[in-house]
């Protein structure tokens, strides 16, 4: 009788303990894409990597962050279409392609209108930056923030560039994007539009003589191996914007939406910080390795020959978006 009651008064303990005590909820698997390697020296796999230990910092535990670089889950173009459909959860992309989906955009993509990073985190941060990241709501895609590639520069076989004729005749490689595309015409060169995974081989065989790209992802990517010449144009401030797929964020409660978007604010903050410290050294790395390096100092011929691009690209800006940067550039 005495050890029934014991028993029983054991159970009852048992069950009022596990009323108190929460099952573990696991973790939330989200994987992150881009098409660049996984190299600490890589603007994209820099931003990847700080967001998730951003993410861990804001929510310990509840987040498994997966990394698949190097076009594991498509070109740029794929990607965007698999956070459309939700099929992808994030995914780090270029501002060019995305610009492909919504045309303002391609604002930023605009030649030599930052004239430095400062001035482009001011934009993007600001009200214009946010309200193009909004747009994106209508493509079920959740803007987070703009990463940075740094400013694109030139690279080639033929000859250094440091005034608009070296251009003339130059097969450059650019983004499938029309701005890159009617930015080289003006400036008298052959634009090849081209997925970004063909690009090395590309230049490799001579099919084209060069391309436009961030020096840190020209140093991840070993393009000093295939080009000769890197002129320091900052012809383009590269913006990178981390995306997640609307159907991916939706699903979160709200603690984790918000854990999320603090995560995605101090990234972008990371982000940017360690991209800026690497660039000079790889700069004089590149150099070291064999590149022929020259700054273009006198970049006003440059604008005066892109002016089209801007009368051109106005009305599928908008008038207003377009007017707004100006201001804010100027």
């Amino acid at each position: 009788m005495q050890r029934s009651l014991r028993l029983a008064a054991v159970a009852t303990l048992v069950l009022a303990t596990a009323a108190f005590v929460r099952p573990a909820v696991a973790a939330e698997t989200l994987k992150i894409g881009w098409t660049t390697s996984d190299s600490p020296n890589d603007p994209y796999a820099i931003g990847a990597h700080a967001f998730a230990e951003a993410l861990e910092e804001a929510a310990p535990g509840r987040f498994d962050i997966r990394f698949f670089p190097s076009r594991q889950l498509g070109d740029e173009k794929e990607m965007l279409e698999g956070l459309k459909f939700g099929v992808l959860d994030m995914a780090i992309i270029t501002n060019a392609v995305i610009a492909n989906v919504e045309p303002a955009f391609m604002v930023n993509d605009l030649p030599f209108l930052y004239a430095d990073e400062d001035q482009a985190h001011h934009v993007l941060d600001g009200p214009v930056g946010q309200g193009l990241l909004a747009r994106l709501e209508g493509d079920k895609i959740v803007g987070l923030g703009f990463m940075e590639g740094g400013f694109r520069h030139m690279i080639n076989n033929v000859r250094p560039v440091s005034q608009p004729a070296d251009v003339a005749g130059v097969k450059f490689r650019v983004m499938q994007n029309p701005v890159f595309i009617s930015m080289f015409s003006a400036l008298g060169g052959n634009a090849v539009p081209m997925a970004w995974g063909e690009v090395f081989t590309a230049v490799q065989q001579g099919t084209i003589d060069g391309l436009e790209i961030p020096v840190p992802v020209i140093a991840a990517a070993k393009y000093d191996e295939v080009t000769h010449y890197l002129s320091l144009t900052r012809h383009t401030y590269s913006a990178i914007a981390l995306l997640m797929a609307q159907r991916t964020f939706k699903k979160l409660s709200d603690d984790d939406e918000a854990a999320i978007r603090t995560a995605a604010s101090k990234a972008v903050d990371l982000q940017r910080s360690r991209v800026a410290a690497v660039q000079q050294a790889l700069v004089s790395e590149l150099e070291s390795r064999g590149m022929a390096v020259n700054v273009v100092e006198n970049t006003k011929p440059f604008r005066q020959a892109v002016t089209p691009v801007y009368d051109e690209f106005r009305d599928r800006i908008g008038a207003e978006t377009m007017d707004a940067v100006l201001e804010a550039t100027q």
